[in-house]
């Protein structure tokens, strides 16, 4: 059987996180979102696998030489949508092929689930079904995909996940696949539900929060860095080489942290906690339920909880950031999220900066004793949301 996964896209509800990276690239703990799907299909067998590329293309081509996985790239030279990024893979797909989103977690068991399948899809239950493609179904088959309805009475969704004979191609109509399945379905085509076991995505930035601490869960525990005297590391953490860890920290995991990065003395790093490469958390320090990409600062005397912070990202010293529920317009929507900040690449921020429910674009100085919050006017000009 032959994989196709889609990672061709930008992941535009995810920014500003995906204005340097695709949101395939983005990394939950510690390692980019795409890793995840490509471990499932090797795990489940599955090894003639073609990637369809386009936005930031060279960034993933990159990616996938390190992992040195015999691999099949195809490229999507215009972003119009899941259906086309199918079809430029058209011509190497010689046989039955699972399609999978690269930019989601999926599990191996779920992955050889559907394998053993013809024409099937994993689905999911859901409790904000309306972000996703909600699936009717009788009988275990599904009779239609409704895209990202405004009301619906069912919480089950497709995960984007599905098993699929090579005439599957023959029903492609628009550029989105959902339309490709509606149209198998309502030629007389049989597409059956198969249940997911785990599956994550990250529709917004902050979910991928709640992604950072389900995959920290499955992360073997190991310490291969120097720790300090009197330190005190418990549950599951994993510590890479080069890393110090200071003394008098404390370390509660589940919690990830990279190459050559200097924790501490005497700081926190509480559960859901993902640190990446040469990170510097200065003395007196929090962190907790947060992802810091790599070659983060973050000053002495600070608070960080809820965050996912971009690379290179300078926090002055006694930088609050709090979860807080906060009123955002989303796609002319009002929602109701509570995070505590949503921090680009390349954000300096003086201090006793205080962050509540905040989102920050790129390459923004904030020259600190300031509260930000929301949308403000330290979002960079071009962030959609």
């Amino acid at each position: 059987m032959q994989a196709v996964i889609l990672a061709a896209g930008e992941g535009k509800r995810v920014r500003p996180l995906t204005r340097n990276r695709p949101k395939a690239l983005i990394p939950v703990a510690n390692a980019p979102i795409l890793d995840y799907p490509v471990h499932a299909l090797l795990e489940s067998g599955i090894r003639d696998i073609i990637v369809v590329v386009g936005y930031r293309q060279e960034h993933v081509l990159r990616h996938l030489n390190r992992m040195e996985l015999p691999v099949k790239v195809v490229i999507q030279h215009k972003q119009l949508g899941t259906a086309d990024a199918l079809k430029c893979a058209a011509e190497l797909i010689n046989e039955d092929f699972l399609v999978l989103p690269g930019d989601n977690y999926i599990d191996g068991t779920s992955i050889r689930r559907v394998a053993g399948e013809v024409n099937a899809m994993l689905v999911k239950q859901h409790p904000y079904p309306s972000n996703f493609g909600v699936v009717s179904m009788q009988d275990g088959t599904i009779t239609g995909i409704t895209e990202k309805p405004e009301k619906t009475e069912s919480f089950t969704i497709s995960t984007g996940i599905a098993s699929l004979t090579p005439d599957f191609l023959d029903y492609i109509c628009t550029n989105d696949l959902t339309d490709a399945y509606n149209e198998m379905i309502r030629q007389g085509g049989t597409l059956r539900a198969v249940p997911a076991d785990d599956w994550q995505d990250a529709v917004y930035p902050w979910d991928l929060l709640h992604m950072n601490r389900r995959l920290l869960e499955t992360i073997p525990g190991s310490i291969a860095g120097t720790v300090g005297r009197d330190a005190v590391i418990g549950g599951l953490v994993r510590v890479e080489k080069g890393t110090t860890i200071g003394s008098h920290t404390v370390i509660q995991g589940p919690v990830i942290i990279g190459e050559e990065c200097e924790i501490g003395p005497h700081c926190c790093i509480m559960p859901g906690t993902s640190i990446g490469d040469r990170v510097v958390v200065e003395p007196f320090t929090v962190v907790s339920n947060s992802i810091l990409m790599k070659d983060v600062t973050t000053g002495s005397h600070s608070r960080i909880d809820g965050a996912v912070v971009g690379e290179r990202s300078i926090l002055g010293s006694h930088t609050t950031v709090l979860p807080s529920p906060t009123l955002l317009e989303i796609e002319r929507a009002l929602m109701k999220v509570n995070f505590g900040a949503v921090i680009g690449d390349q954000v300096t921020a003086g201090p006793f900066t205080v962050f509540e429910g905040a989102i920050v674009g790129n390459n923004v100085r904030i020259n600190g004793n300031v509260r930000v919050r929301g949308l403000s006017a330290a979002v960079d000009s071009a962030l959609v949301i």
